[in-house]
C-alpha cells in the first residue's frame, strides 16, 4: 500500500475544508491521488493530509508547494460574502494571482535543477480552476466581476488549465438550499418572492462537481477548456421557494415583492448584522444561473443528480 501511494499523483486542493473541497479530496481519494489538503488551519480532511495555506499570503503558497511538490494543484477558495478583510478582490484575485505566481515559479525552478534525460523532464503542474456561472468582468456583481477577473489571470498564466464554472451547487451542508433558502421560506408567516420568481437555475449536485474535477486531471484534452457545470434541470426562483416549501411539508403563501422596492430595500437590509441576503447575492439571483451542461457532461460522464432526491436530506440537517 505504502509503495502504491509513493507513486500516486500528488494533488494540492486549496480550500479543501470547504464544502466542495471536502467532496473533490474524498472522490481524489477514491481514485488513487495522494491528497493534500490547503487550509488556513492546516488540518486533515477525510484522507488528505492537512497542510497549512493561505491564498492570501504568498509567502504561505509558495511554502505549501516546496512541501507537497505537487503534480497537480486544484484551486477551490472563494467567498459568497464579503467580511472584513476577506473581500472578493483579495481572496478571489490576489489569491488567485498568488497561487499562480508561486506555481510558475516552481515550475521553473524544477526545470533548472533538472539534470538528467530530456526525456524525463519535469512536465508543468496541471491547474484547474473554481469559477462561478455568471463570471464576467462587466458584471455588476462584485461577486462575479472578481470571478471574471480570476479567470483572465488564469487564461494568461501559461500554465496547463481548465476552468470550471458551476452553478449553485446542492449537497448536504450547502449554504444556499440548506440555509438561505430554507430561511428565507421558513422564517416568516409567509414567504417573499422577488419581482415575478422568473429568474432561472440550474443546480448541480456537489457530487457531479468533485467528479469533474477528478476526471479533468485525468483527460489531458481538457486543458485550456472551460467548461459550465449544471444540473439536470433548470428551475425558476419561483419553483425553488415552492419545492423547499413542499420538502419542508410547509403550504405558505408566496408574496411577490416588486424588484423596484427590494432594489430600494436590499441596500439597507444588506447592512444588518446576520443579514439574510446581501447586495450582491441579490444581484445575482436576479441575473439568474444556468447554462447548457453539454460539453461538462460529455467530457467527464457526469450522472447529473437531481436536487429533488438530494433536497430532503440537505434540509434534515440542523
Amino acid at each position: 500500500m505504502a509503495e502504491q501511494a509513493e507513486h500516486s499523483p500528488r494533488i494540492l486542493v486549496t480550500g479543501a475544508s470547504g464544502f466542495v473541497g471536502r467532496a473533490v479530496v474524498a472522490e481524489l481519494a477514491r481514485r488513487g491521488h495522494e491528497v493534500f489538503a490547503g487550509s488556513r488551519h492546516g488540518k486533515g480532511v477525510g484522507q488528505g493530509v492537512g497542510i497549512k495555506l493561505d491564498v492570501t499570503n504568498e509567502k504561505s503558497v509558495r511554502q505549501a508547494l516546496r512541501d507537497v511538490q505537487p503534480s497537480a494543484v486544484i484551486h477551490l477558495v472563494g467567498i459568497i460574502a464579503e467580511k472584513g478583510k476577506q473581500s472578493f478582490e483579495r481572496v478571489h484575485i490576489e489569491g488567485t494571482r498568488h497561487v499562480l505566481s508561486a506555481l510558475r515559479d516552481h515550475d521553473d525552478a524544477r526545470q533548472k535543477a533538472h539534470t538528467g534525460d530530456e526525456m524525463e523532464r519535469p512536465l508543468p503542474t496541471r491547474y484547474l480552476h473554481m469559477s462561478a456561472l455568471g463570471a464576467d468582468v462587466l458584471s455588476p456583481s462584485a461577486y462575479s466581476w472578481s470571478k471574471g477577473e480570476a479567470e483572465g489571470l488564469v487564461r494568461l498564466s501559461g500554465l496547463p488549465w481548465t476552468i470550471f464554472r458551476p452553478s449553485l451547487i446542492f449537497g448536504v451542508g450547502d449554504d444556499f438550499f440548506g440555509r438561505v433558502l430554507k430561511n428565507l421560506v421558513s422564517a416568516a408567516p409567509v414567504v417573499p418572492q422577488i419581482g415575478d420568481g422568473k429568474f432561472p437555475f440550474r443546480p448541480i449536485s456537489v457530487e457531479d462537481v468533485a467528479l469533474a474535477f477528478a476526471g479533468a486531471l485525468e483527460k489531458p484534452e481538457t486543458v485550456g477548456q472551460t467548461y459550465a457545470l449544471t444540473g439536470p434541470q433548470e428551475f425558476t426562483f419561483r419553483e425553488l421557494l415552492d419545492l423547499e416549501q413542499r420538502v419542508l411539508g410547509q403550504r405558505k403563501k408566496v408574496v411577490p415583492i416588486p424588484q423596484k422596492l427590494m432594489d430600494l430595500a436590499v441596500p439597507v437590509i444588506s447592512r444588518l448584522p446576520a443579514a439574510p441576503i446581501t447586495g450582491d447575492q441579490y444581484a445575482m439571483l436576479k441575473a439568474g444561473n444556468t447554462a447548457p451542461n453539454d460539453a461538462a457532461r460529455a467530457a467527464f460522464d457526469l450522472p447529473l443528480h437531481h436536487l429533488q432526491d438530494r433536497l430532503p436530506h440537505i434540509l434534515a440537517r440542523k
